[in-house]
């Protein structure tokens, strides 16, 4: 059965990925309930905007049970391979441990309890420092090999001393676990002397310099995803359409306007001020209507079909592995399917409030065809950014009043909003599983996320849980977190 995982990424942002085999079909719907006092609707809220700003996918293989024994019997073994083997092999290892890491560390900002963090933080350097020794034990002798070895070394190297760095910067205060920030610097500072002194993989004048060792750890950030991250080519839809509508509006409004104005001669028999300043009342209207009336023809004609088309490729030989279709528009409440009518109707009656719907839809078909060197899999994950949602909420002016022995004091308090979340997901021609989430959020972040139940005749999909980096020490069979 097909599993989603739901997340929240950052303050305010929520991600869902899950993953696809050759051959799959998959639509995937999500329904914002947008409560209408948020302020966010049609007339406020541009989805293109949206969708290009606030929606921010990532599309690559994914090797689910990623072992470091397997992946290290690869290196062991590359006598055998070609250097393309090889590395693709790196890549996935060095791009999977770099997103682990990251995901990790974005885990740990939103702990504010410092016997929760600093434990977690252990735990997280001990995983990076064993990580990192057992991928260089692999270190190949071949020059042709080693410099893709190092390139892929010198940025996980920056790239964990970095992370740690991050997440050390946005710890709670606390004086009781100095022994663990010591040993995070420590790490930190052994990965710097590493990479600048024993390996010098970088310049002088690339270390003084912020922007250049930005840059260069970016580019090279780049070649280890080349032949793991898939190509996007993104097309919008309905462009020669809309020119269409826009032709048509057009016309019809000068039509009105030419009528106007052949009665407007025909009522002053002369050129006078009084015609002119006619006409210019005429002209000034026909530009006010006709960019309503093309909104209004476009949203009429557009309503229900997708927007884009996204062509995923393979980096390395430039294969299709999979196309996509996406829809992203606001609903009516009678084109909304019944059953996530049905599922909207639990909701207790205080939460029962007028709300706009923001539906987004990706259809997926992947090819039938295998994936590139032995991959099974690819996965899927797009982060939905709540801050434009956040941006037309209001700030929290109410304060709260308490008495004690006399003394009168007052708190003030945030003011908070609960979006509603209805996520489907069919395969093929299977029957459609459906989750219902609440997304309680003020002005700053997102102060829960919480799976609600469906009604009994309503079949729910699995949520995969979520998987921790720290596994790979704990586990007799241990995969790098996705």
């Amino acid at each position: 059965m097909a599993k989603v995982k739901v997340k929240q990424e950052e303050a305010l942002s929520i991600k869902f990925s899950h993953q696809m085999g050759p051959g799959d079909q998959r639509v995937f719907d999500l329904y914002f309930y947008l409560p209408t006092e948020m302020g966010v609707g049609s007339h406020t809220f541009d989805e293109e905007e949206y969708y290009h700003s606030g929606i921010l996918g990532r599309r690559s293989y994914y090797s689910k049970g990623l072992h470091l024994p397997l992946v290290q019997s690869r290196f062991i073994s590359l006598n055998k391979r070609t250097i393309e083997e090889f590395r693709l092999y790196l890549n996935l290892f060095a791009y999977q441990f770099a997103v682990a890491i990251e995901t990790d560390g974005k885990e740990l900002h939103q702990k504010t309890d410092p016997s929760e963090f600093y434990p977690e933080l252990d735990e997280l350097c001990d995983v990076v420092t064993q990580l990192l020794k057992k991928f260089r034990r692999n270190e190949p002798s071949d020059p042709k090999w080693k410099s893709y070895f190092e390139h892929a070394d010198n940025y996980l190297s920056w790239f964990c001393e970095q992370q740690l760095l991050k997440t050390l910067s946005r710890s709670p205060r606390s004086a009781d676990y100095s022994d663990v920030k010591d040993k995070v610097l420590s790490l930190c500072r052994g990965e710097n002397h590493y990479r600048e002194q024993e390996r010098k993989y970088n310049s002088v004048q690339t270390q003084l310099d912020a922007n250049r060792i930005s840059n260069k750890m970016l580019l090279l950030r780049r070649l280890i995803q080349q032949g793991v991250v898939l190509k996007e080519e993104l097309k919008p839809l309905g462009v020669g359409l809309k020119k269409f509508v826009t032709g048509i509006a057009t016309g019809l409004v000068m039509l009105v306007v030419s009528a106007m104005i052949i009665k407007a001669q025909g009522f002053f028999n002369e050129l006078t001020l009084t015609l002119l300043l006619t006409l210019a009342v005429i002209y000034g209207f026909r530009e006010i209507f006709k960019e309503d009336i093309r909104n209004a023809m476009w949203r009429f004609i557009q309503r229900g079909r997708p927007r884009w088309s996204r062509i995923l490729r393979d980096t390395t030989t430039q294969t299709v592995v999979a196309k996509q279709l996406v829809w992203l528009e606001f609903m009516r409440s009678q084109d909304i399917p019944d059953v996530v009518t049905e599922i909207m109707k639990q909701r207790h009656s205080q939460n029962k409030v007028d709300s706009e719907v923001l539906h987004y839809r990706i259809a997926t078909k992947v090819t039938n065809k295998p994936f590139e060197a032995d991959y099974s899999q690819i996965q899927e994950q797009v982060n939905f950014s709540l801050v434009p949602f956040a941006r037309h909420l209001e700030r929290g002016k109410a304060k709260i009043y308490s008495e004690n022995e006399g003394n009168i004091s007052n708190e003030s308090v945030e003011r908070r909003y609960q979006v509603n979340l209805v996520a489907v997901l069919r395969d093929g021609k299977k029957q459609p599983e459906y989750a219902r989430f609440k997304v309680t959020m003020n002005r700053s972040s997102i102060v829960e996320i919480k799976e609600s139940q469906l009604p009994d005749n309503i079949q729910p999909f699995k949520l995969e849980s979520d998987d921790i980096l720290t596994d790979i020490t704990s586990n007799p069979h241990p995969r790098v977190h996705e």
